[in-house]
Formats: structure tokens, sequence, C-alpha cells
């Protein structure tokens, strides 16, 4: 993974504005599973991680796909690597969260939640690094 390449993806996305590489970088050593996309130069052009037991539980995150790359299939493709990736082949209650490409993940079998009354939160505001 090209963490520099990451970083700058990242730091842009409405869901990590301003990240650092330490974040970037601490986050995918704790993370389950990273997957990355490549283009014909290998030059990294999509991103996506999961945290993951392994056994019950996954949550899908920080997928991105390079402004040029779009609408090429690689976000899908990056999913359907992810849900069949042996490591994670016990899991059976996936997650994610989108603002703005619920089409993307419908495509590979997400809807959205049956019981969202159920789920609760505790979210703070990220801390300045």
């Amino acid at each position: 993974m090209d963490f520099d390449r990451i970083t700058a993806m990242l730091e842009n996305a409405f869901w990590s504005t301003g990240i650092k590489k330490p974040e970037v970088i601490k986050g995918a050593q704790n993370s389950a599973l990273l997957v990355g996309g490549f283009n014909e130069e290998n030059n990294q052009i999509a991103y996506s991680r999961v945290i993951s037991d392994k056994t019950r539980f996954a949550y899908i995150l920080d997928v991105y796909v390079d402004e040029n790359y779009r609408k090429q299939g690689i976000g899908q493709a990056m999913i359907r690597h992810i849900l069949s990736n042996p490591e994670l082949s016990d899991v059976y209650q996936w997650a994610l969260i989108t603002k703005d490409a619920h089409g993307v993940y419908q495509k590979v079998g997400f809807y959205p939640l049956l019981h969202p009354n159920n789920w609760m939160q505790l979210r703070f505001d990220r801390p300045m690094r």
C-alpha cells in the first residue's frame, strides 16, 4: 500500500478531511483487511479496509476510488473481493456507512438496515493530530 497516496486520497474525503499519514497507518495496522486498487503503472488509485473480529461482524470503511477512475466498477470489485476473502468467510454481519454511494453497494448485495432503531452510536469530534 502506498500510504502517501492513500493519505492524499483520504485527506480530501468528506469523512476524514485533514487526516494525516500516522492516523492512516495506525488505522491500517489495526484493520483485518486492506484492499488497494492499482492502475497499469502500478500507482494506487483506490483503497478500502475492513475492521472485523473475523467471526461474526465486519465493518467496511475508507472505500475510496480516485476521481479519474470512478464509474469503472473498481469500487464494486473491491467490495466483492472483501466479501469473498477467505479470512472473512465466517462473518455473517456486514456493515458500512455511505452518504452517496448506495447504488454501488446495493449492486453487491447491501441494503438499508432492517432495524435502524436498534443501532446506537457514541460519536466524538475527531481529535486534532
